[in-house]
């Protein structure tokens, strides 16, 4: 949406409201609903504030400590969000709103980078020097229950009705159980300026993928936080609830694919240059352990990654194979390298400055490309593997050379710390699986 058609839009009546987001660490948007008139004719201009504390709090939105932007030392004091009007968008499954999304400063002016926004404007400027543009897309999968999110909330989670009883992965009879929400959904995010190719079933009861055309690396993970959370609107408004964890239960998680080239003045850059292809996805090999916390940020993440689940749990790079973490696909134009390890929980900012800074890496030090992998990745002993959880994953990104060197000390500090605010709930957490465990048939020690 141009700026003046929201102008003729708020003149006729037809746009009220304007929604002025952030994405947060956790991949969330945050912000403020704004009469469409003050966004014209004061926030277009100057900007709207938001209190720095929402880049510095947990899941629960709790105020924890260790970062250093933002603490009650500092006061909890405000950025700036300043709209980026190449966002601005309808938003249909509201009425009059439009959304527009925000890059965040500080008062003075400087950016504020550890912002997911930032932190991927940061790398595709890297690009940019080279005369390059990263072009990606990301596939959601999603979980949807018969149940409200507030029903779901009072069942503490347990017990919920999936909207498929049985496996639907392709299956058109399957998803028809589900295609009013899903239409509704699809149709939807294409009223938001989004490009909708498909939707489809997945293996998991109740689970689905609506698939989006490939993009420059910015709107995809823009286009990405805004059907996320929009699918979760309209999934609410139909008494309904989704799901993008990684990994709900004991069977398939969810994953998010992302599929990824680059492209410069002439097009399509891999297919024209075999040996930058070759050494950009050496550098995803060379980095995705010690860089894998961008792409599984969570405690839950890294139960998703299980043998015979088709989420990874090898380094490895094949030619079209599930089995490994990066699999190669398309040819001519359409030559691409697809990312398996990230979850549907992932931050996507986060997730492609990641890949953006690991194949960059791989190409100003002209790596290798070992040969491709055939055959069942996860029986290898011989490739390294995936970390098996956030405590690993988050040891080494704080050791990673690359991350200090791409991201900065400030970036990587904050993501520590983020890490470390997470392992410290859930280390203090007792789990329905020990109540299970332990109520009853757990004796003292020295009993028999």
């Amino acid at each position: 949406m141009e700026l003046e058609a929201l102008r003729a839009g708020v003149d006729s009546g037809e746009i009220e409201t304007v929604v002025l987001a952030l994405t947060d660490m956790q991949g969330r948007l945050q912000g403020k609903r704004l009469t469409a008139r003050y966004f014209l004719d004061e926030v277009v201009q100057h900007g709207a504030e938001g209190c720095n504390y929402l880049l510095a709090v947990d899941v629960e939105m709790n105020t924890v400590d260790g970062y250093a932007m933002s603490s009650w030392e500092t006061g909890y004091g405000d950025f700036v969000m300043r709209p980026d009007l190449s966002t601005l968008r309808p938003m249909p499954w509201e009425v009059g709103t439009v959304l527009c999304l925000a890059d965040l400063a500080w008062p003075d002016g400087g950016d504020v980078l550890a912002s997911p926004r930032q932190v991927l404007r940061g790398q595709l400027a890297r690009l940019a020097e080279r005369g390059w543009r990263a072009r990606a897309a990301t596939e959601l999968e999603f979980l949807v229950f018969r149940d409200s999110y507030e029903e779901a909330w009072h069942k503490r989670y347990h017990d919920l009705t999936p909207a498929n009883l049985y496996n639907v992965d392709y299956s058109l009879l399957g998803t028809a159980r589900v295609e009013p929400l899903i239409r509704r959904i699809r149709n939807s995010m294409a009223g938001a300026e989004l490009e909708v190719e498909n939707s489809k079933g997945e293996c998991n009861h109740g689970q689905h993928e609506i698939n989006f055309h490939y993009a420059e690396a910015l709107r995809c993970a823009d286009d990405h936080v805004v059907y996320k959370n929009g699918a979760k609107e309209i999934a609410a408004q139909e008494g309904m609830s989704i799901s993008f964890m990684a990994k709900y239960n004991e069977r398939e998680g969810n994953s998010c694919h992302i599929h990824f080239s680059l492209a410069d003045a002439d097009g399509p850059l891999f297919p024209r240059a075999p040996r930058t292809f070759e050494s950009f996805l050496a550098g995803q090999l060379a980095h995705a352990r010690e860089l894998a916390l961008l792409l599984a940020p969570n405690i839950n993440s890294y139960k998703r990654f299980a043998v015979g689940s088709f989420a990874p749990t090898t380094v490895a790079w094949g030619r079209d194979n599930r089995t490994c973490s990066l699999r190669v696909v398309g040819h001519g134009p359409g030559l691409r390298f697809e990312n398996r390890s990230g979850g549907a929980d992932l931050n996507p900012y986060m997730a492609l400055a990641a890949l953006i800074a690991a194949g960059l890496d791989g190409v100003e030090r002209e790596l290798e490309l070992e040969p491709a992998f055939e055959g069942n990745a996860y029986a290898t002993t011989e490739k390294p593997r995936l970390p098996t959880t956030l405590r690993e994953a988050r040891d080494l990104f704080a050791a990673s050379e690359l991350a200090h060197r791409a991201f900065g000390e400030d970036v990587v500090a904050h993501y520590v710390n983020a890490a470390d605010i997470e392992l410290a709930a859930f280390d203090a957490a007792v789990t329905d699986w020990e109540r299970s465990r332990g109520f009853e048939r757990l004796l003292p020690a020295g009993r028999r």
